[in-house]
């Protein structure tokens, strides 16, 4: 009865922002990442959720990285293999459209209603049918992140975000999920059938 009430309030309150943007392509280089910073802080993170994966029994192998500190309009969202120390792929993701009180136009929040992105560390659950097709529940496993399945933050496709980068240009806004484009929901689809084990999702900045 618990699980019924809160899908049927997902459908009922979520009701996500997106915001259009002028757009253009930009071809994603995978090797650009490795000798910069975000490749470092991919590496710091990766080394974290190995640890925490093996101990509480998430795929070893595989977790989804996303780095905050990236604009919307890169690829920000890594499929990281955790065995290779490597990314496989990367895709554009977006980001709450909450209040901003920051200097970078971001603010991350755990409060129901506020819109904004929970950082922290996330299990991907089952999938389901929601109102924009396939998504993923998420339960949030930190305290900064601990209402996101309160809040119906799940993983799910928007066609507002693009396939490609789009930088310097912003992407479109969500009310708090990590969205992404249909054509990477499919392929992060593939690597979630295929786990045996949850697989963990980390949004850091």
């Amino acid at each position: 009865m618990v699980v019924a009430t809160s899908v049927s309030g997902y459908f009922f309150w979520y009701r996500p922002k997106f915001k259009s943007r002028p757009a253009r392509e930009i071809p994603y280089n995978k090797t650009k990442e490795k000798n910069s910073a975000t490749f470092l802080r991919l590496k710091d993170k990766s080394s974290i959720i190995k640890a925490y994966a093996g101990e509480h029994g998430y795929n070893p192998t595989h977790c989804f990285l996303l780095d905050m500190k990236l604009p919307s309009g890169e690829k920000r969202f890594f499929v990281y293999n955790l065995e290779k120390d490597s990314i496989e792929i990367a895709g554009l993701v977006t980001h709450g459209s909450g209040p901003v009180n920051n200097g970078n136009g971001l603010s991350f929040s755990n409060t129901p209603n506020s819109n904004c992105t929970s950082l922290g560390k996330y299990k991907i659950g089952n999938p389901y049918t929601g109102r924009f097709g396939p998504a993923y529940k998420l339960y949030g496993l930190d305290k900064t992140n601990s209402k996101a399945f309160e809040r119906f933050v799940v993983l799910h496709s928007h066609s507002c975000v693009p396939n490609e980068e789009v930088a310097p240009y912003p992407i479109c806004e969500s009310q708090g999920c990590p969205t992404v484009a249909p054509a990477f929901l499919v392929q992060l689809k593939e690597y979630l059938k295929r786990s045996p084990q949850p697989v963990l999702l980390w949004i850091y900045y």
